[in-house]
């Protein structure tokens, strides 16, 4: 088991956006990796990155590295940093090749009401992370943690990421921490996601930047059990996610500041 429920630990999901490249992933992968590290009483952490961003605005968006590709990048972050690795599948046929490399595997929140991709992840063996969809409440992702309880996952987290608000706009609801936490498995808040201005910069996602910090905060306090954050060196210049993602020099910052909102609660 990876993180179990309940559990007096934070968990830490953090990653580019897409792995563009292995330079990149190391990169990022080493730093999650040292702040594993120094607050290893208090904090699990996992690494991330999609080998394939296959709900892009537009068609003629970067959609990563592939899968072969990413999942040789995957291995070797595991054997040089050993630290569990998690990644994104859109289609069934991707879970077997994924599960024998990754610790987790991500359900999309588009795709959090497929029942085939939620059993075929299940089956893997693995842990399985569904995010919430935009379009769903907190309350019925009881059904979707049943699917995947009845399929026998090993590990089942919940990930709140933000629900429609309008077009091109997203609101969390605090009151989902709460909620999914009756579903006996543990809520993650997904900080840059939920700050998404979805497709609303022509042909592109914005976003706040601003706004994933008190955020994340305001959601350890609400009673989250951890944190999903996309982080890159530059964001600016990242492949997708650009307006959202967070520098990556700020991460032990907003982990150490969670850590201790945690421990007032």
């Amino acid at each position: 088991m990876i993180y179990g429920f309940p559990s007096k630990k934070m968990l830490l999901i953090a990653g580019p956006c897409s792995l563009e490249s292995r330079d990149l992933a190391m990169r990022v992968a080493e730093r999650v990796a040292e702040i594993g590290r120094k607050y290893c009483d208090c904090l699990t952490v996992v690494f991330k990155g999609s080998f394939d961003k296959a709900n892009r605005t537009s068609l003629n968006s970067p959609r990563g590295t592939g899968i072969d590709e990413g999942l040789k990048i995957f291995r070797q972050v595991k054997e040089a940093f050993s630290i569990p690795v998690i990644t994104d599948v859109h289609e069934s046929w991707q879970c077997g090749a994924v599960g024998e490399v990754c610790d987790v595997i991500q359900i999309p929140a588009f795709l959090c009401r497929q029942t085939d991709l939620l059993v075929s992840a299940a089956h893997t063996g693995r842990a399985v992370n569904v995010k919430k969809g935009q379009f769903v409440s907190p309350k019925d992702m009881k059904f979707v943690v049943e699917k995947l309880r009845q399929s026998n996952a090993s590990e089942i987290w919940q990930t709140e990421r933000g629900t429609t608000f309008g077009y091109g706009n997203l609101v969390v609801d605090m009151r989902s921490f709460s909620i999914m936490s009756e579903n006996k498995a543990p809520v993650i808040f997904d900080a840059t996601h939920s700050v998404q201005l979805p497709s609303a910069a022509e042909g592109v996602s914005g976003g706040e930047r601003q706004f994933v910090e008190p955020l994340a905060l305001a959601a350890i306090a609400a009673g989250a059990d951890g944190l999903f954050i996309e982080t890159h060196p530059n964001p600016g210049a990242a492949m997708s996610d650009a307006a959202t993602q967070l520098p990556l020099e700020n991460l032990e910052n907003i982990v150490r500041k969670a850590l201790a909102v945690r421990a007032a609660r």
